[in-house]
């Protein structure tokens, strides 16, 4: 290389990350609706121009699945560094974890390298991540008692559908976003659309609906709910012996296809009469907001007084009414209760 090539570069050290950021990061980035903690400090790290695996260094980790441990525990002065390094209120940043609530026993375990038949500590819609304008990962998504898209109607993935290996961004060492597989660099926006039956979603999705209203009600049936719904293989077929968290996400969405065609009993057997037919009439209805319809034009339709005219009001939507009711006591819990 002659002295005019080797002029037209300037090699010179400079200061560590650590210390040219010290008081604050040079990029900071908005959580996304419903993000996990994980999935924003990976998009946090590409913005400032750090793979995820160094990020993890620079915030005083070096063990495997380093972001996925502080969606379930996230320490204090880590926390304080967040919010004093983005700007970000402690609210803020202690909505995107995982921890606490009368949901933490559905959270899938954290597992890196498993067998195929396994659960993995991730799921993620194909085409959710395609949709988003940077792809995320969502906190519904840590959830064993989900194996369906509510937007898309498409089953959800817990693996690579190239390599078969789990999501890992975590263990990124290049500048790529987390759709990108870490082990071989697939798109995951590409994997193909995995089915599930009709019948199979109303099913899960009345069963988020019973475990969040009963939770939004702090009601002591809350961990009966998770209990059950923890026992669904049995349910579904009386040979297996495992837990819904153990199962990859294949196995529950074949366990919810086969609860959908039995009785409901494994759901409501034992129980008071009254919560048992709360929880019945929610999975016949499909979901708690189709139930509070269907109560809403039942009222309307029995109703057998009529005001004198001049008294009339504006009607108003019953149905809109309840519901917005119930959301109100879920976003008052929220703060301290994981919602499906």
């Amino acid at each position: 290389m002659g002295d005019a090539a080797r002029s037209a570069f300037a090699v010179e050290i400079r200061e560590r990350y650590l210390a040219i950021a010290r008081d604050r990061w040079p990029v900071s980035v908005d959580p996304l609706p419903d993000e996990l903690l994980s999935s924003w400090l990976h998009r946090l790290a590409l913005a400032n121009g750090i793979a995820p695996r160094s990020f993890a260094g620079a915030l005083g980790f070096d063990e495997r699945m380093w972001s996925p441990r502080l969606d379930l525990c996230l320490p204090l002065n880590l926390a304080r560094l967040l919010c004093r390094q983005t700007d970000l209120s402690p609210g803020a940043i202690s909505a995107m974890t995982m921890n606490g609530g009368a949901l933490t026993a559905l959270l899938l375990p954290l597992r890196d390298n498993v067998h195929r038949n396994r659960s993995t500590w991730m799921q993620y819609c194909p085409q959710c991540l395609a949709a988003d304008e940077a792809p995320y990962f969502r906190r519904q998504w840590r959830l064993a008692s989900r194996v369906s898209c509510f937007t898309h109607g498409c089953g959800l993935r817990d693996r690579c559908a190239a390599c078969r290996a789990s999501i890992a961004t975590f263990d990124q060492g290049e500048l790529l976003p987390q759709h990108i597989c870490a082990r071989c660099g697939f798109d995951l926006r590409a994997a193909p659309k995995a089915s599930v039956k009709a019948a199979a979603r109303r099913l899960e999705r009345a069963i988020a609906d019973i475990c969040r209203v009963e939770s939004a009600m702090g009601s002591t049936k809350t961990s009966d709910a998770v209990s059950r719904v923890l026992r669904a293989p049995a349910a579904a077929d009386a040979r297996s012996r495992r837990t819904l968290k153990n199962l990859s996400t294949a196995e529950r969405i074949r366990c919810f296809e086969a609860l959908a065609a039995k009785p409901l009993d494994w759901l409501v057997n034992n129980m008071d009469a009254t919560g048992a037919y709360r929880r019945w009439m929610i999975v016949a209805a499909g979901g708690h907001e189709a139930m509070i319809a269907r109560f809403a034009d039942f009222l309307e339709q029995h109703q057998t007084r009529s005001k004198p005219r001049r008294f009339c009001q504006p009607d108003a939507d019953l149905s809109g009414l309840l519901t917005a009711y119930t959301r109100m006591m879920i976003r008052y819990t929220s703060s301290t209760h994981i919602i499906a």
